[in-house]
């Protein structure tokens, strides 16, 4: 027996890195777990593979976020697929799909501004609205946000803002869901290596500074963050909202001492 058995869940970005581990620690808990990807259908269906692999059940559903309908076509594959499922609603929502940006303030232009607004912060806005109605007493909302919100990062300006954004949301609802106890929580992940960030963490040079400023001594793995996000999403997590949890193994905390 999982400590989710019964549950289902929505991952959004799900198909690949943070959003995969996520999915795959949820489903090993007993969750049945709605996939949603934007356009790598092949990074689903393994993602559904490898949880069904594990014994697990899962399905994808596909939004373009940023698209226009977006929010809408999602919430029409996923009322669907549980339905299929035998699932008349739904217990945890993962916001952990996103975008990035590598722009400094002098580079930033508005389209690609509006481009992180509407993926990293409309998006999660509007998705948790449609999923209210499907959110059964007791559900769990985690979003995924990013350490960068207190490591002054230039040449992530837009991206930063956005992440700070979503990390607000989260008193706000928490305060407003709990009477039907309602978690709603952040998880602010430092660097972690998935797809993403393979274009710097393959550099040795890059690596090993990293790891010099973050207190445990290394750079995350998806796994360390789905295992945060899948307490919050449990029973054990009844007691935590309103919260915002930094998950980057203590990067840039301070010096650290020598030996």
């Amino acid at each position: 027996m999982g400590e989710l058995d019964g549950k289902a869940a929505l991952v959004t970005g799900g198909s690949r890195g943070i959003g995969r581990a996520v999915a795959r620690r949820l489903a090993a808990e007993g969750a049945l777990v709605a996939v949603h990807y934007g356009a790598n259908r092949a990074a689903a269906a393994e993602t559904v593979a490898l949880i069904a692999e594990a014994g697990g059940v899962a399905f994808a559903v596909r939004a373009g976020f940023g698209e226009s309908g977006a929010v809408d076509r999602l919430f029409e594959e996923l009322t669907a697929g549980l339905a299929e499922h035998g699932a008349d609603g739904l217990d945890i929502l993962v916001n952990n799909a996103g975008v990035h940006s590598a722009s400094s303030i002098g580079q930033l232009t508005e389209e690609e501004l509006e481009r992180l607004l509407a993926v990293n912060v409309r998006t999660p806005i509007f998705v948790i609205q449609r999923a209210l109605p499907l959110l059964r007493d007791g559900g769990r909302i985690v979003n995924v946000g990013s350490a960068a919100t207190r490591i002054a990062s230039p040449l992530q300006i837009g991206y930063t803002v956005t992440k700070a954004a979503l990390a607000a949301l989260g008193p706000s609802l928490a305060n407003e869901f709990g009477r039907r106890g309602i978690t709603v929580n952040t998880v602010e992940p430092g660097v972690v290596l998935t797809d993403m960030t393979a274009g710097w963490t393959g550099a040795p040079e890059a690596v090993a500074g990293l790891e010099s400023i973050t207190a445990l001594g290394r750079i995350g793995e998806p796994e360390d963050v789905a295992d945060v996000v899948g307490f919050l999403a449990g029973p054990r997590g009844r007691w935590v909202t309103g919260q915002t949890l930094d998950v980057s193994g203590g990067t840039y905390l301070g010096p650290i001492p020598a030996g």
